[in-house]
Parts: C-alpha cells; structure tokens; sequence
C-alpha cells in the first residue's frame, strides 16, 4: 500500500512538473512569434513644420528615407539630408561618434529629431544611438538563445513535445534569415583606377574612368558608393596604409566635387595597404594593377526589385 502510494505521488509529480514546463515552453514560443510575425501597425503623417522628437527601432530603409516604429508601434516615415548628424551617444565632451548613414540599419534603435515636411515626413536634423545596439542581431540572438536552449531539452523527451520543439526551430530560422537580410544592397556598377608608384594623384586616365563611372551612378536611385584603396607590396606596412587611403580619399574628393555627387552618398573610405592583392607583386606588371582603388555602386535590392546584376571590374 506505501509503495502504491508512492507510486503515485511521483506520477503526479512528474504530471505537475510538465505542465509546468509546457506552460514555460508556450510562453517562449509566444514570443519568438512576436519577432517573426509583428503586429499591424499605422504610418503617421507628421504636420509640417512640426518639431519632433521620438526613440523607435528602424524597420525599412530605402536610400535617403527610413521607416521608424515607435513604443506604440506608430511608424513614421524619416528623410536624411547632408545636414543631417548621425552620432552614438555621449563620447569626448559628450561629442558622440559620427557614423555614415549607411549604418542605419533595420534592427537598430535610434533617437530621431527633425521637423514635419510637406509630404508628412520627418527632415532629420540629428540620429542618436548607442554602440551597444549598432547590429540588431544581438537584440533577436538575445530573445533566441534561451528558446534554442529548451529546444534540445524537449526533443529527447516524449513524442507530442518534439513538435514543439520543431515548430520553434522553424521559429528561430525564419529569425535568423530577416537578420542576415539588413544588408539589402548589391553591386550594379564597379570600376578599378590605377595609381603610380607611392602616388595617390589620380592621372588623365583615372579620371575619364571616373567620369564614365559617376555617369551612371547619378543615373541610379537608393544607391551607396563603396571605395576602397590599395598597394603593391613595395614599401613599409605603415606607409602603405596611409597611402591607400589617401588614394582612397581623392577618389571621393574627386566624385564629390567634380560630379557633385552628394557626400552622404559614400560609405567611410578604407585603406587596406597591400593585404588584398589581385596580381602578382613580384611583377612589374603585377604590382602596376594593385597599386588601385576599387569603386562600387551599390543599389538597394528592394528598390530594384531584385532585378539587380552583380557587374565585373
């Protein structure tokens, strides 16, 4: 008769126990649907000449334009201008840190302040942010994690948990797909400029190559230009650095100023020395190709609809 009794008590037990457990799983899962499936949610006009200030996430960017959401999930239509100061939070004498536009992303949380336009959108006159909340992967990998987690635990456990288990990884994966997305941008057009030895001047040559270049650029919409400079191996790691990005910047000097070709257009210039040869260095002719600066056109894929074909140098 005791043993009977105990018998039972730790059937019961174990009944509570995954009751318990379903309910946690449940409300895990609950909210992995949040992330995968958002609410329905309005586009508010804002009043013209209106001043605003709001915290939101970013949820669409399409080339000078983003849609923001806000707490009450109210979304809002935000325009970026050349006057527009992109920063982090605080930094040397509460400076913050600029950031080119191109690091607003969908995912990250943003502080917004501007004026109402005639179309109802928001003329940004400054983007705040904080470092910590830069690529929104870590905001979903936060929710994530714990529900993956559960997963492994449920499926060796019994037959009607393991399709929770499935259904949350289908959960997670849909997740991790809209995360790897934020960088909606691909090459249309791209064009490699040569320089001479320990030189970053651009010659006759590289500008009529610049000019074919920018001719089809300011023929695109939601574009971004991508520069990045190059050396041979000849020469010091440290010069070579810093000549690869002088040579880097009078590219865009010459694009911004010769084709008036907005600076807000161009991600942050970068010089990667000799590091990514594309010929031989130890070759006269080798070394003349990787003394260069690559440019790209990069062009938003919703705004091309998709159609957009990656171009050879």
């Amino acid at each position: 008769m005791i043993n009977y009794k105990i018998k039972n008590l730790r059937v019961f037990s174990i009944v509570c126990g995954l009751t318990l457990f379903l309910g946690v799983a449940s409300l895990g899962f609950s909210q992995l649907s949040d992330i995968s499936q958002p609410r329905a949610s309005t586009v508010r006009a804002v009043p013209s000449g209106s001043r605003m200030k709001f915290q939101g996430v970013v949820i669409e960017r399409n080339g000078d334009a983003f849609t923001i959401r806000d707490r009450t999930r109210t979304d809002y239509q935000v325009l970026i201008t050349d006057d527009t100061s992109v920063k982090t939070y605080g930094g040397f004498l509460r400076g913050g840190k600029k950031y080119p536009v191109t690091d607003i992303l969908r995912g990250l949380i943003v502080e917004v302040e501007g004026r109402g336009d005639a179309q109802g959108q928001i003329v940004a006159d400054k983007i705040r942010f904080n470092e910590s909340d830069m690529r929104a992967a870590i905001t979903s990998d936060t929710r994530v994690s714990p529900v993956e987690e559960n997963q492994q635990k449920i499926a060796g456990q019994m037959d009607e948990l393991y399709s929770i288990a499935q259904e949350a990884r289908q959960q997670v994966a849909q997740v991790n797909e809209r995360v790897s997305s934020l960088d909606d941008y691909d090459v249309q057009e791209t064009v490699a400029v040569n320089f001479r030895v320990n030189s970053a001047v651009l010659s006759a040559d590289a500008r009529r190559q610049l000019d074919d270049f920018a001719t089809k650029v300011m023929e695109g919409k939601g574009y971004m230009i991508e520069v990045s400079g190059h050396t041979d191996s000849t020469g010091g790691e440290t010069k070579n650095m810093r000549l690869s990005r002088e040579r880097a910047e009078s590219v865009v000097e010459y694009l911004t100023i010769t084709h008036k070709i907005p600076a807000r257009r161009f991600i942050t210039p970068m010089g990667y020395g000799k590091t990514e040869a594309v010929a031989d260095n130890s070759t006269v002719a080798g070394r003349a190709q990787n003394r260069r600066v690559e440019v790209k056109m990069l062009v938003n894929r919703g705004l091309s609809g998709g159609t957009v074909s990656t171009a050879k140098p």
